[in-house]
């Protein structure tokens, strides 16, 4: 089977390469990626967590790997790592020529349209040629009936059959990446001839890593009932073409705009200053929304702000009441974080109150659990201090004593609870933004039950579904408009709240928590474990100034909505 020729080039330039990664990134993102002029542009700090990500992803494909190679091994072969990418590409179509049955760690060779693209494992199916299969760290399917699996043992498709446990959980990027290393297959000439049983299928290996799950690249996932492949076409061409008028200083085809992605690219600050300077309208309203009002000429948030908000919309603008947007816009304009939709502002209080905020690192786990104690009604003999105390490991998680320090948490946490029932007193805990952490409550119950002192599963969500479990984000979400972002950190100084490192952020105490626990290979240091106890301190009072500024008579400074 002949290996792809090189990249084409266009006008003495080389073709762009591109990942299957391109395909579901913002196009200016991709822009930015092969724009020469932009070698030296703003940048964000790299995501520390970023490192971690990508070691526990090697570590989890090494298991799979070694746990297919062993029941496989008459039929499988490895391709070595650490060689350079050509050279695995080569070693790799030897091992396709040989008829290998299963070619662990394969590296495609980059093709003329510039695609490059390496899988995890390369079947061959009965009738010859291969299909891509490849391992993710997260999870591809929930409880329910119709995937199409085989044991992780035996990663054939033509083994397949429906699974009655398992059904299908949406990940558009597998997808496309399965379409892209199918398209490098054809064009080396390594793939299935069409009409052959497997041919266009591929398969994925998620985070329980017990089977694979095989997808039908030819069937619709997409809207219109469109094929994977028919939607990876479409995404590739685009993306390469914005790559290539980057690369060539052409006319660029992807302009800056605020999605979501944007809060995690790197290139932010760069795209943040220019939208910043022309005032664009996805400042306000993102996504399809802004591009919807940029086609019909309402291209900055001066122009939307001028609008009249008892008018019809000039476009359909679902999710938002067009009043809400045209207020959002008139808000920035003057500087404003929040407007209030209400009067009053509904919140939950109570005698005795905790404000709570955890500290996870990644995936890995939930190493502090802060907690702030107040009585607004006053205190009582016998009360447990007011203040703020926290529960933490400086063991690098995931580690037992995550247990250890999650169970004195919940140990304490439920103490003030049963004292406040005791005393005839009502009791409220508070977080922002409850999904963080519910999140790492379950999954402490789920990963340390049994351990003194951790609660069962069932008795966190009896906590996290009760009234008392305020979340303050969705206070704000529901009864303010808030121009400029609705973290924490950026409504609480509305409140008069202010962080006493500079530096404070989910981002920086990342870094600050791998030197904290020595993750590096440097000494852990201390003084960033402090750095680490007074931020999330700081998140703690966050919390509780809030709250109690929304009910306050401070919170009617803040205009009403209908006032903009």
């Amino acid at each position: 089977m002949p290996a792809a020729a090189p990249p084409a080039s266009t006008n003495g330039h080389p073709v762009p390469l591109l990942d299957a990664a391109a395909t579901s990134r913002c196009r200016r993102r991709v822009h930015l990626d092969h724009d020469p002029s932009a070698a030296g542009a703003p940048r964000a700090l790299p995501d520390p967590a970023l490192e971690q990500r990508r070691a526990d992803v090697r570590e989890h494909r090494a298991r799979i790997a070694e746990t297919v190679g062993g029941a496989q091994a008459g039929v499988w072969r490895a391709v070595p790592e650490g060689l350079p990418a050509a050279e695995r590409a080569r070693l790799t179509g030897e091992l396709v020529a040989a008829g290998v049955g299963l070619i662990s760690g394969a590296v495609l060779p980059v093709d003329p349209a510039g695609r490059r693209g390496s899988a995890e494992l390369l079947v061959r199916v009965p009738g010859g040629g291969y299909v891509p299969v490849i391992v993710v760290r997260h999870r591809i399917t929930d409880p329910g009936a119709g995937a199409a699996t085989t044991p992780l043992t035996a990663p054939f498709p033509q083994l397949a059959v429906v699974d009655e446990e398992r059904k299908v959980r949406s990940q558009p990027r597998d997808l496309l990446r399965l379409a892209h290393l199918t398209r490098m297959l054809q064009t080396a000439g390594w793939a299935p001839p069409g009409e052959v049983e497997g041919a266009d299928r591929g398969g994925v290996v998620g985070l329980d890593a017990d089977v694979v799950v095989w997808h039908d690249l030819r069937a619709g996932h997409w809207p219109g009932d469109r094929s994977t492949l028919e939607e990876y076409d479409e995404r590739f061409a685009d993306r390469a073409a914005v790559a290539l008028a980057a690369a060539t200083g052409a006319e660029p085809l992807a302009e800056p705009s605020r999605v979501l992605e944007c809060r995690r690219c790197p290139w932010w600050p760069t795209c943040e200053a220019r939208l910043t300077a022309e005032r664009d309208v996805s400042l306000v309203v993102r996504g399809d929304m802004a591009g919807a009002l940029r086609e019909v000429g309402i291209r900055t948030v001066d122009e939307l702000a001028d609008l009249d908000p008892l008018a019809e919309p000039p476009v359909p603008l679902p999710g938002t009441p067009f009043p809400d947007v045209v207020a959002l816009a008139r808000g920035w304009r003057r500087g404003l974080a929040v407007a209030r939709r209400v009067e009053r502002v509904p919140v939950r209080r109570a005698d005795v109150e905790v404000d709570v905020d955890m500290e996870s690192f990644g995936e890995s786990g939930a190493y502090l659990w802060g907690a702030a104690l107040s009585y607004p009604g006053g205190a009582r003999e016998g009360d447990e201090p007011q203040g703020y105390r926290a529960f933490a490991t400086w063991e690098p998680v995931p580690t037992p004593d995550e247990g250890r320090s999650f169970a004195e948490f919940w140990t304490w946490l439920s103490g003030v609870r049963a004292a406040a029932e005791r005393t005839g007193r009502t009791f409220a805990a508070y977080c922002y933004n409850e999904q963080a952490e519910n999140r790492w409550l379950l999954s402490s119950a789920t990963r340390f039950a049994g351990m003194p002192g951790v609660p069962t599963l069932a008795e966190v969500r009896e906590f996290i579904a009760a009234d008392w479990w305020v979340d303050l984000f969705a206070v704000v979400n529901e009864w303010f408009l808030c121009a400029q972002g609705k973290g924490l950190k950026k409504i609480a100084p509305v409140a008069g709240f202010r962080w006493r490192d500079p530096e404070a952020g989910g981002e920086n105490s990342m870094r600050w928590y791998r030197d904290a626990v020595g993750m590096d290979g440097a000494p852990p240091d201390p003084a960033q474990r402090e750095r680490l106890l007074g931020y999330n301190t700081d998140d703690v009072l966050a919390t509780q100034a809030l709250r109690e500024w929304m009910t306050s008579r401070a919170v009617d400074e803040v205009p009403l909505a209908s006032e903009l």
